[in-house]
């Protein structure tokens, strides 16, 4: 159990952070607008694609792989999205494997924070042999940088957040690298950049400029001198102390918040939690309903259990994620997320489909039956980058500070 008590002790708070991490993620709009103006300048503005690839595979791994689980969960309804991620090689470095079926029609992006990766490099000269279209990004003059100039792919530079020599508490085991949490939007944002411009995503470059603006305003919201009564992240960090959560999403961009906030608890927090799709995700989890974790597990007429022990033992918590476009005509309340507590259950958004409505109401009377906490976290904004950037913002910084409690505890 977390001291609630350090989340609103800023002295603490930056005494725990050694590696400077809600720095990084209060920086994640200024990292956007960075790499926003760096691929125009490298020639993604200038960029006439002649239609949509069949495919796109993007190689990567860390925040890169997770950038391009991102991209496949927004983009997967136009196009087939895959994220090669990579095996052991014959040497001590990872390789990656490319598809047999991977032809001149697809588009393989090779994505890197290092750049310095020969298994990437092999990868991309076997994709040119194959003649695939090719984009890398990667850091400028790196290993991979210098390899797309080579087999004539477009190259979009990756910047880092701080200077290497600058990053070493992120660093301290060589064989377990703690990654700049901002790392993510700094690949993410070429990404989707490009899929604005070959057509995957629709919409317009001005989008992601929107979503920069979202993540300072995340920033501002829950910065680390804002109470925890006031500070949606802190909440939601207290609310997830001492349980495994169960991340349920319900469309694509649910789905691609409820991965990145799986590997930020991991990496961040040191907990672990469960990923879902709805509905597919009550039949496959509800085993745990019954099982021990359930707060209705327990017999309420057995007298002699001690109940202290209930209190401190490992309980179910469901985050339901979602996004909810024009549920509020208040602009001042719009994309705001909701994590103080269940909604009533008739308070269903007008935008819900007859099967949503349906979906979540078993998902509530499940979690309900079993007494089991479930919370809701959505986005009304209109766009779908938006309320990605939105959400996205939230479970970074919850992240973070349930890790950092936890440490000071």
């Amino acid at each position: 159990m977390i001291d609630e008590r350090l989340l609103d002790d800023t002295d603490a708070l930056a005494r725990a952070d050694a590696r400077g991490a809600l720095l990084a993620l209060a920086s994640a709009g200024a990292r956007m607008r960075t790499a926003l103006r760096a691929a125009d300048e490298a020639g993604l503005g200038a960029l006439r694609p002649q239609g949509r690839p069949r495919a796109v595979l993007v190689a990567g791994h860390g925040s890169a792989a997770t950038a391009g689980d991102v991209l496949a969960a927004l983009c997967g309804g136009v196009c087939q999205v895959a994220v090669l991620r990579p095996g052991p090689g014959e040497d001590a470095g990872p390789e990656w494997t490319l598809p047999g079926w991977a032809s001149p029609s697809d588009l393989l992006i090779a994505v890197a924070t290092d750049g310095e990766v020969p298994g990437l490099v092999k990868l991309v000269e076997r994709a040119y042999a194959r003649g695939c279209s090719l984009v890398v990004i990667a850091p400028t003059g790196s290993r991979l940088g210098q390899a797309a100039l080579q087999v004539r792919a477009l190259p979009l530079p990756y910047l880092p957040g701080v200077e290497p020599d600058e990053r070493r508490p992120l660093y301290e085991d060589a064989d377990l690298p703690r990654e700049d949490p901002s790392d993510f939007w700094g690949v993410l944002t070429p990404l989707l950049a490009l899929a604005l411009r070959v057509g995957l995503l629709p919409g317009e470059q001005k989008a992601l400029h929107a979503a920069a603006d979202r993540l300072d305003e995340a920033a501002v919201r829950c910065r680390p001198s804002s109470a925890a009564y006031d500070n949606p992240a802190k909440t939601l960090a207290v609310q997830l102390d001492a349980t495994l959560p169960l991340l349920w999403s319900l469309g694509p961009c649910g789905t691609a918040v409820a991965g990145r906030f799986t590997a930020m608890l991991a990496d961040h927090a040191g907990r672990a939690a469960l990923c879902g799709v709805l509905p597919e995700a009550m039949a496959a989890q509800r085993g745990l309903f019954s099982g021990g974790l359930g707060a209705g597990s327990a017999d309420p007429d057995d007298f002699f259990r001690d109940r202290l022990e209930d209190e401190g033992a490992l309980r179910l918590q469901v985050v339901l994620l979602r996004h909810r476009p024009g549920v509020s005509d208040d602009p001042e309340a719009e994309g705001t997320p909701d994590v103080t507590g269940e909604p009533p259950a008739d308070h269903l958004p007008d935008s819900d489909s007859p099967g949503t409505r349906r979906t979540v109401t078993r998902a509530r009377r499940l979690a309900a039956d079993h007494q089991v906490a479930l919370r809701e976290l959505g986005s009304s904004r209109t766009d779908p980058v938006e309320a990605l950037a939105e959400l996205v913002a939230l479970t970074d910084f919850a992240a973070v500070y349930l890790g950092l409690a936890a440490e000071r505890t």
